[in-house]
């Protein structure tokens, strides 16, 4: 099944075959930044399943400063409405699409919230997924355990 997506304006058109996982709801101040709501709802997809069918001159892309480890946060958007998009020209195995994008629904629910160190003081979580913290974040889907002096700088520092 093809699922289509596309900016505000409809100047960006995407689709692909189907959601490889995972499908979260990131709470980091960048995403919610990008956002501009409580947190963003991303769809992960493999960039072999993704194409960008129009407006692609229209996406420019935001790179900020590496915050904790390669690669830098880039945040892809619609030049003509703002709307965040995914990359014109993906640069690695997987997509995380803003499911906001979505035209059609793509099958899957967000299983996780993520970052949710960052959640702040007037947001609450009304639903039942796990939440993870960066530190269960790195375990949970990296096998990585962050030593104990583990700097936590806020999305922010950008």
């Amino acid at each position: 099944m093809t699922i289509h997506g596309s900016c505000l304006c409809g100047e960006v058109r995407f689709e692909f075959e189907r959601a490889a996982g995972p499908f979260e709801i990131c709470h980091c101040n960048r995403c919610r930044k990008t956002s501009g709501s409580h947190g963003m709802p991303t769809i992960g997809v493999l960039a072999t399943e993704y194409r960008m069918t129009s407006g692609k001159k229209s996406v420019s892309t935001f790179a900020a400063p590496i915050l904790y480890a390669a690669p830098a946060y880039h945040s892809s958007f619609c030049s003509k409405c703002g709307s965040p998009v995914p990359p014109a020209n993906p640069d690695s195995d997987k997509l995380e699409i803003p499911a906001g994008l979505l035209d059609e629904d793509p099958g899957v629910a967000p299983d996780k919230h993520i970052f949710t160190e960052f959640i702040p003081p007037w947001d609450r979580i009304a639903d039942t997924l796990p939440q993870f913290n960066i530190r269960e974040l790195f375990r949970e889907r990296e096998g990585i355990e962050l030593p104990d002096d583990f700097e936590l700088r806020s999305h922010y520092d950008i």
